[in-house]
């Protein structure tokens, strides 16, 4: 199935928007390796494990981004795909979150606390 892919500058204009609905829902789906080595994630990222997508809970209506660490998106694009044939508009980040943090675009700090916690995991 293809899959949408968004850029790194159409993300962060969405992100910046006044208009709270045209947020993107921004789903962290990195590995379980690359996430838990890392200490950032993008602006208000939902952490869930790739095989933990099928339980994520989204608000209807709202458009969902998914990103990784692998430049070519491969996780975000099968977590996108799932998303997308349960009815989401979803698309992967391309590049993933070495492309966003290249650019120097905003991050927070990922919580240590969350690694390994829950369905995330």
């Amino acid at each position: 199935m293809p899959v949408p892919r968004i850029t790194k500058e159409e993300l962060r204009g969405r992100l910046d928007a006044d208009d709270a609905a045209a947020k993107p829902v921004i789903i962290d789906a990195r590995l379980k390796y690359p996430y838990e080595h890392s200490s950032v994630r993008l602006p208000g990222a939902i952490r869930v494990a790739p095989g933990a997508a099928d339980a994520l809970t989204i608000p209807p209506g709202r458009d969902v981004v998914v990103y990784d660490s692998d430049p070519d998106e491969i996780t975000s694009r099968r977590v996108a795909a799932g998303l997308i044939r349960r009815g989401f508009r979803a698309s992967a980040l391309k590049g993933g979150i070495a492309e966003w943090v290249t650019a120097n675009f905003p991050v927070e700090p990922r919580s240590p606390a969350a690694a390994g916690t829950g369905p995330a995991a």
